[in-house]
This record gives structure tokens, sequence and C-alpha cells, in this order.
């Protein structure tokens, strides 16, 4: 039996982020007899995609268990690192930091952290223990009080000290001294984007006091994919994430949807959030069809001909929006847009008056389709079924 949301008794700004991990959990769950036969206890959720034995060479990964003493909590790393830091010499590598989403690890996404590192940004992917996999774990029975446990606002708060204290350490490490401090990067998904805009400047107001301690200074830019708002705080959604003002990538489709006995939440969200963040510099993908999942390591979810599509378009697309942010460079975003032009139904790129981009496109490369209209997916000609609104063009 579900319950229906309404029945949860849970810090009200988080039951989006509970409702996201019964969405893709409950279908992955299994019973403890079949953890005990597999090697891997949930593969389906963690199983990394084939990387190119060319792209292969380009990286590596190593994996850290640290633990932060101060929170008695165990900290598990992934960190992807470029074959060629060593050439780009001193604070040369960029980074960025990744939080998954509720039942992840520091083994998802990999796709992302492949390519990324491939292509020179190093990529350290951090496990949240009280909202990690083992969330799907145990008695099918227990589920849904792990997940409760999982969305306390206590292990939100923990999320972004895990974010801070993997950052603290892999700096302080033997790669420190390699590591570009002006190009920091805050990535994450569903959850992990949640606790991404904390990171980035989002305020929540608690007991009259605003929870501005949350905010690392440090990074410089964020990519937000498939972020829910703060539920029950709806009404505040704009003055939440008005002060995040660094520059922001958020990342969606129009089949982003959540339903689940009494909660539903759609794409309009993940638009609402983008309008509502106080980016100067920010930009929207949204991508045509597709499902909430796609954005993890999983393989099929959101179509089989899709779903590869999105995850190349996803990986390319935060890569050419940090070039434009840090460097200027408008070219990469431009043959972005023509390269995957046929999955996009809304792109709204950064602003063409932002300083730090000064020669940004005096074309408009904004994609919109109507509902109904016709899109090519890789599986033919089918009708859009969005039905989400325009991202606002109204300056922040």
């Amino acid at each position: 039996m579900i319950i229906g949301m309404k029945n949860l008794r849970l810090p009200l700004f988080l039951r989006g982020a509970l409702a996201l991990s019964l969405l893709m959990g409950l279908g992955a769950c299994r019973t403890p007899d079949a953890a005990v036969l597999s090697a891997d206890p949930l593969p389906v959720l963690d199983a990394p995609p084939a990387v190119e034995a060319t792209a292969a060479a380009l990286f590596s990964t190593e994996d850290m268990d640290w633990q932060d003493a101060a929170r008695q909590r165990a900290v598990p790393t992934r960190l992807y690192w470029p074959a060629d830091a060593e050439a780009k010499g001193r604070a040369g590598v960029p980074l960025i930091v990744f939080s998954h989403g509720i039942g992840g690890s520091r083994r998802g996404y990999s796709y992302l952290g492949a390519y990324w590192a491939s292509r020179g940004y190093a990529s350290l992917h951090v496990q949240h223990v009280g909202s990690d996999r083992n969330v799907w774990l145990g008695n099918p029975f227990g589920l849904v009080g792990r997940l409760q446990d999982a969305a306390k606002e206590s292990e939100a708060l923990h999320r972004v000290a895990d974010m801070r204290f993997a950052l603290d350490q892999v700096l302080l490490g033997a790669r420190g001294e390699q590591i570009d401090q002006t190009r920091l990067i805050a990535a994450g998904h569903s959850y992990g984007a949640n606790t991404v805009m904390l990171l980035s400047g989002a305020q929540v107001l608690r007991q009259g006091v605003v929870m501005d301690q949350l905010r690392d200074p440090r990074i410089k830019a964020a990519i937000i994919i498939s972020a829910p708002p703060f539920y029950g705080e709806t009404e505040r959604t704009a003055e939440i994430l008005k002060p995040i003002t660094i520059p922001t990538l958020h990342i969606t489709s129009t089949e982003d949807v959540i339903v689940i006995p009494g909660y539903h939440s759609g794409a309009a969200d993940r638009i609402a959030v983008f309008d509502a963040t106080g980016s100067a510099t920010k930009s929207l993908v949204v991508f045509e069809g597709g499902s909430h999942s796609m954005f993890t390591d999983r393989a099929g979810t959101g179509g089989v001909a899709l779903n590869p599509r999105v995850k190349t378009a996803t990986k390319e697309v935060a890569l050419a929006f940090l070039s434009q942010v840090f460097d200027g460079h408008n070219e990469a975003l431009q043959q972005w847009g023509e390269r995957h032009q046929a999955i996009i139904n809304q792109w709204q790129p950064a602003s063409p008056a932002d300083a730090a981009m000064p020669a940004l496109l005096h074309q408009p490369l904004t994609v919109l389709r109507s509902s109904g209209s016709q899109v090519a997916t890789g599986m033919g000609l089918s009708s859009s079924r969005s039905q989400i609104p325009q991202a606002s063009v109204t300056e922040q």
C-alpha cells in the first residue's frame, strides 16, 4: 500500500524529494532474496553505461572513503580525474561537485563524470549516506519509512554539509594544487538539485531565521537537473530562489513528471524553479518527452532511443554552458543547439546582455515547440505532448 503524500508527516519543503524517490524507486525495489542473489543488489539504478575505450583512456577514477569527524558521518566519493591534468599545470583543472538524487550513490551518473573528465573537468561525485542506495535495501514494507528518514530536513542539511566537506577534502588533498578554485561548479539531479540550490544560495526560513549559512561562496556556477521546488512553500519560491545569483543551467524534459497517490509534479514545476532563480546568467533546456529518471545512469527509461540521445545532449550542454560562463565562448553552445534541436522542446540560452558573455548570440537560438508540433525523437515523428509553459524571458 502506498501512502498518499497528504498523510506523510514530513518537512513541507522536502515532500517533493520523497515523491521523486517513490517514483524512481518503487519500480526498482527488489526483495531481500533477490538482493542476495546479485553481486550488485541494485544494478538497474547504478549500472554505469559502457564507456568507449578511447574515452576511458582520457580519465581515471578514484574512490575515497572520508569521515567527517565533526558530524560522525561517512562521506564516500568518487573522483573522475582528467588524464591531461599534469599538462595543465598548477590550478589548471576546473572541478564539478555532484550530488545524486535520493537512493543514488557515488557510482551513479557515471556518464556525466566520465565525459566531463575526458574533456578536462574533474568531477567529484558525493554519496549522501542518509539518503543513498541503502533506502532501497531491506524489507520492502519498510521502504516508506526509510524514504521518510531520507527526506527529513536534517538529512537535507547533512547533504549540503557533505558537499562542503568533500570539497574541503579534495582541495586539501594531493590534487588540490591542480584544481582551479575560480572554476568550482556544483551539479545535481532531483534531490541533488535541491542540495545544489541550497549550496548556491537558496534561502529557507526556519523559526523566523534565514538559513543563509548553507551557501558556499566557492561555488561559481550550478547545473540544476530536474529540480523540484520547495514544496509546501511554493508561495515563497521566488523569495527562496532569488538569492541564487551565480550562473545556473537548468535541465528538464516535458515528461519529467511525478505521479503518485495524492501527489503530482510536472515539468511546469521545473520551469517555475528556473523563472524564480535570481541568476542574471541562467539558461534553460527542456527536452521533448523522456522521464525524470532518464538523467540517471538507467538505460531505456524515457524511451529506448531517446534515452542515450538525451544523455549525450545533457553532458555536452553542461560544458558548453560553462565555456560561455568562464571563457565567453559561444561557439560550442551554438553547435550544440544545431546538433540536438530534434529533441529539444524549449531552449532559453543565457541573456545576450550578460557581462560575462559580451559576444553572445546576436541570432535567437531559443527553440520553442507548441503542443501538437512534430518532433523527431529517434523513433520517428511523434506529436509533442508538451503542455508546459514557456519560461519567462523577464530579466532578473
